[in-house]
């Protein structure tokens, strides 16, 4: 029989990541490539699932990524993510995306990202998670808008999958 922790706070997943934006981020345009923008997002959303269920996780997939406006080489990007949910294997993290121009110090908000972690077990296994402790209003709207997300991700990967 699987032991399963007690809840944990959305708070206790939060993680924030600073990078700046070097040459070899850059594209011919002197922006991040959304790759590497990515791969950071990648990087701050597993440690918030980590913290959460305090095992391995691997990435399931990225639900939505919405670029709004592009880093540009030198300036500094800051990603805060946290946990929106928690399911019997599987946990929906959210990402925020900030740049910073370091001279003035301006900030604005350049991307969002919802990915969905798996948590495994030392087997490599699916595992159990945590379940997630909603403590404020934005708790629970999280968690219901996460919980709808994942029942329409599962519906259409039935509807899409290949024939058996």
């Amino acid at each position: 029989m699987e032991i399963v922790d007690p809840p944990k706070r959305a708070s206790e997943s939060v993680t924030e990541m600073t990078e700046i934006v070097l040459p070899s981020d850059g594209n011919a345009l002197g922006t991040a490539f959304g790759g590497r923008v990515m791969q950071w997002i990648d990087v701050c959303a597993a440690i918030s699932s980590m913290r959460h269920c305090r095992k391995v996780v691997v990435t399931a997939s990225m639900d939505e990524l919405h670029f709004h406006a592009p880093i540009k080489v030198g300036e500094v990007a800051h990603l805060r993510s946290r946990v929106n949910a928690a399911f019997r294997h599987s946990l929906e993290v959210g990402v925020e995306v900030y740049s910073e121009e370091p001279i003035s110090g301006e900030r604005r908000h350049t991307c969002s990202a919802l990915l969905t972690f798996t948590a495994l077990d030392a087997d490599g296994r699916p595992a159990t998670v945590p379940p997630l402790l909603a403590e404020t209003q934005e708790d629970r709207d999280a968690q219901k808008a996460a919980a709808d997300r994942r029942e329409k991700r599962l519906a259409n990967r039935k509807r899409t999958a290949p024939p058996a």
